[in-house]
């Protein structure tokens, strides 16, 4: 799974909260995105853009000094573009609570060639029960958009 996933993490700060020191959904909207962005190009190895961000749930507040941790994993691919599971968890630095599930949410990365036009990415097949399991999900909801597209 070496090259279908990436692993980020980064300290909330003041300035990315409100008065109440509640972190900005926006701001862990951004970290989700670069990690699906870069678990993209790793997986790719070309530029990739978002097309899509799907089933954004936010489980519970983020605070100021909470470590966020995001976890992008390729579970599916078509000819060029990828579907990517981002979870995010949050952790409070100062107790002995471990990190707890804020927020997850499926993002679709296109494969760029540097004509700026979409390009093949390599094929993926799943290897695991896990892995076939978000790959037949992934699979549905991409007919799911599919004919909602068409209708």
């Amino acid at each position: 799974m070496n090259n279908r996933q990436v692993i980020t993490s980064q300290v909330m700060l003041p300035h990315q909260a409100n008065q109440a020191g509640n972190v900005h959904g926006g701001e862990i909207m951004k970290l989700m995105d670069t990690a699906a962005g870069a678990v993209a190009v790793k997986y790719a190895k070309s530029n990739c853009v978002t097309a899509r961000v799907d089933e954004l749930q936010f489980h519970l507040p983020i605070f100021v000094g909470a470590l966020v941790t995001c976890t992008a994993t390729v579970v599916y691919v078509g000819s060029s573009s990828m579907e990517v599971f981002v979870n995010v968890e949050a952790e409070d630095l100062e107790s002995n609570n471990g990190p707890q599930k804020a927020l997850s949410a499926y993002f679709t990365m296109v494969a760029m060639g540097r004509n700026g036009r979409p390009q093949r990415v390599p094929e993926y097949t799943p290897a695991t029960e896990e892995e076939l399991k978000f790959f037949e999900e992934a699979k549905a909801r991409r007919a799911h958009h599919k004919s909602a597209k068409e209708a």
